[in-house]
């Protein structure tokens, strides 16, 4: 299939939704709840720019320049970047970029927090509520390619388990590597294990305690789903991608200006807290990696390389799964992107305000 035309970018199909990881209090939200936060995209002044792409392809710089140029507001569509704690590991936009145009849903949640897509689906909602008040245009990004198939398919409905069956498993599981987790959910449940790493403790327990409290894989929960905040027919949906060499380098070249701007402080500070090191902020790119050197477990360098190697393997995942999920987004190459953006979303939304 040839690629979209910059001029008319493709608009975002609906697809299948992936297995959500959370509790069903925390990932799942009831469709009379969901129905209140739609955001009523049938009026004419309410689109919504949707920026995906692989980690360190430019995004934020692109949100910036969208926003600026059409009195938006940038939301965030990235798992990590929600963490108070880590704004230099994760690369979330700098105190002086959030100043020049409003900035929603980055830096809200504390490390210690497990936050689900359930809940960010809440959080976006009421975020496009409030701009929708306001009149502003919504320049979603981020590099989670799940956030942006739930806001526009929704979630399954996957039930609750008893806090004493989530007790029972995790009690199991204590002590035991996630590849031998990955080993007992493919006895089990072959199709969902196949579907997850086998280096995601995570969803593994969340998979294993689902099948433990009713006898039923995950998949059997997915035909029922909340529905979807975002219209795909009212977004404009752009996908950067960056030649392989030049995404590598500049993953490489990101990791070390974090190090230079503190991330290991950042790091260590985090340690401190002593938390879960299953917790999702835990295990962001590079943070486990950098707890290894600070316990004298690794050298500076391997665990600065190692940090990078893992941030290049996350980035092909990323382009992998849009390749396969995200047919309805124009690719755009970054180098080009604001130009060919911009020129795209006037002939949607006129000339902005820029």
């Amino acid at each position: 299939m040839s690629e979209p035309s910059p001029n008319r970018p493709a608009r975002p199909r609906v697809f299948s939704s992936e297995v959500d990881t959370g509790s069903r209090e925390e990932n799942t939200i009831k469709q009379s709840a969901l129905e209140s936060l739609r955001f009523d995209l049938n009026r004419s002044d309410s689109r919504v720019v949707l920026i995906a792409g692989p980690t360190a392809s430019g995004k934020s710089a692109l949100a910036l320049d969208v926003a600026r140029a059409f009195g938006g507001a940038v939301v965030n569509a990235d798992s990590m970047q929600v963490y108070r704690d880590l704004r230099i590991i994760t690369a979330r936009p700098t105190e002086e970029e959030e100043q020049t145009v409003p900035h929603l849903l980055f830096g809200h949640v504390d490390a210690a927090q497990n936050y689900s897509v359930g809940r960010w689906l809440a959080d976006f909602g009421a975020a496009l509520e409030k701009l929708g008040r306001e009149g502003r245009l919504a320049v979603v990004t981020g590099g989670t390619g799940l956030y942006f198939k739930a806001a526009l398919q929704g979630l399954s409905e996957i039930p609750q388990v008893p806090e004493e069956v989530r007790a029972r498993v995790r009690a199991r599981a204590q002590g035991l590597p996630p590849q031998q987790l990955h080993a007992e959910l493919s006895r089990l449940d072959p199709e969902t294990a196949a579907r997850l790493r086998d280096t995601d403790p995570q969803r593994l327990l969340r998979a294993l305690e689902v099948f433990e409290a009713t006898g039923k894989p995950l998949a059997h929960f997915q035909g029922a789903r909340t529905a979807p905040l975002l219209d795909a027919a009212n977004c404009t949906a752009f996908f950067l991608a960056p030649p392989r060499a030049e995404l590598y380098a500049r993953i490489n070249a990101r990791f070390d200006k974090m190090m230079a701007a503190g991330a290991l402080e950042e790091v260590r500070a985090l340690g401190a807290r002593g938390l879960d090191p299953a917790l999702p902020a835990m295990r962001a790119h590079g943070v486990p990696h950098l707890l290894a050197f600070l316990e004298g477990r690794m050298s500076l360098e391997e665990a600065i390389e190692r940090g990078k190697a893992d941030t290049r393997h996350y980035a092909k995942r990323q382009a992998t799964f849009a390749r396969h999920q995200l047919p309805g987004f124009a690719w755009l190459d970054p180098r080009h992107a604001t130009e060919e953006a911009l020129a795209a979303l006037r002939g949607v939304l006129g000339e902005g305000t820029g």
